[in-house]
């Protein structure tokens, strides 16, 4: 479902992909290719939210921004998804950031200021805290998450291969 906030309709791009049950709300723009899972919430309502191309935010996850009380928006945080990241079930982001080719596992929790850099794994049901940022490569996890190594290529390669594979998945639907 779509649902306008005040003057802000959520902008979805060519071939992605809403599931029935999900919830996509104001100032929210979803890349092509992209695919929102059943029961997800997105709620760009106090700040903008954009996913990029190739994204999956799969089932029952919540993506949600930091209120903003500056008409310029400087204060609080959006909520910004990279090209090729794949956010596992019931994943909660909160006003944080996630570069291209990040896999967020199944019941992580990412507050806001965050940011997770690219080509990084974030463990299921990890914590990442407040305005913790993280360079590229990085396997992440715990509670509260830390670095535990860089990725190997091999590692690598299997995120870009999830993208793919969840945007191949998501066509069966279409």
């Amino acid at each position: 479902m779509l649902i306008k906030y005040k003057n802000w309709t959520p902008t979805i791009k060519k071939n992605a992909w809403i599931a029935e049950g999900a919830t996509v709300v104001g100032r929210t723009t979803i890349g092509e290719d992209s695919s929102v899972w059943f029961g997800t919430v997105i709620r760009g309502d106090v700040h903008y939210i954009t996913i990029g191309d190739r994204t999956s935010i799969q089932d029952l996850s919540m993506v949600h921004v930091t209120h903003h009380k500056k008409e310029d928006m400087s204060d609080g945080h959006p909520t910004i998804i990279g090209d090729d990241v794949t956010i596992g079930h019931r994943v909660m982001l909160h006003g944080c950031t996630i570069e291209n080719a990040c896999l967020i596992g199944m019941s992580a929790t990412i507050l806001d200021g965050a940011v997770i850099g690219k080509e990084s794994i974030v463990g299921a049901s990890s914590l990442v805290t407040k305005n913790k940022v993280f360079p590229p490569r990085s396997l992440i996890m715990g509670s509260p998450a830390k670095r535990i190594r860089e990725l190997t290529d091999k590692e690598v390669a299997e995120l870009y291969a999830s993208a793919k594979r969840y945007v191949e998945f998501k066509n069966t639907y279409l």
